[in-house]
């Protein structure tokens, strides 16, 4: 699927750059006739059609990953792995420090809510559209990083961080990182 959608891409770029750099300076300095030669036509319809191909490919995958999503999967609670933001576990004392754990995850909202939360942030009150977006990357980027500490057989983790760091528009990008320990 991605193979596709970078072949939609590069048709895109192409397209684009072909019709604004050299068939619109064409057609307004030089033609008198108002047909578009070919060239001009095949570039409009590589401007389009990648963009339909990377549309189409994304809701693919967008489909598959909600489906994915929807299935049960183990959460930390269920590995009975301890999150802490300190760095000591009162009445538990570390036994072996196995190392940096980290999860990421960069995510972004659809269009319409986008939209929907300028609206709401003209008129005043959460924006609940990103409020969602952060939880479901939080949940996302924890679960990816107590997933990594149960490969290494870990107990707990401590000294929990959150980072996030905005990306492009709407788009966040979300780091949680600990040290895995185990515990007597």
């Amino acid at each position: 699927m991605k193979a596709i959608r970078q072949i939609g891409s590069v048709a895109f770029v192409l397209g684009l750059f072909t019709v604004v750099f050299v068939g619109m300076p064409w057609y307004v300095m030089v033609s008198d006739n108002p047909v578009l030669p070919w060239w001009f036509r095949l570039a409009v319809f590589c401007l389009l059609g990648g963009i339909l191909v990377v549309l189409a490919t994304l809701a693919l995958e967008q489909r598959a990953y909600r489906k994915s999503a929807e299935a049960p999967t183990a959460t930390a609670s269920d590995r009975s792995i301890l999150l802490l933001s300190s760095d000591d576990l009162p009445g538990q004392k570390i036994t072996e420090i196995l190392g940096l754990v980290q999860g990421h995850t960069v995510f972004a909202i659809w269009l319409g809510k986008d939209l929907s939360a300028i609206v709401r942030l003209i008129l005043g009150g959460e924006l609940t559209e990103y409020t969602e977006m952060m939880g479901s990357a939080r949940s996302t980027a924890t679960e990816r990083m107590t997933a990594r500490a149960a490969e290494l057989g870990a107990d707990a983790i401590i000294n929990v961080r959150y980072m996030t760091t905005s990306v492009i528009g709407s788009a966040a990008e979300l780091l949680v990182y600990g040290t895995a320990v185990k515990l007597s």
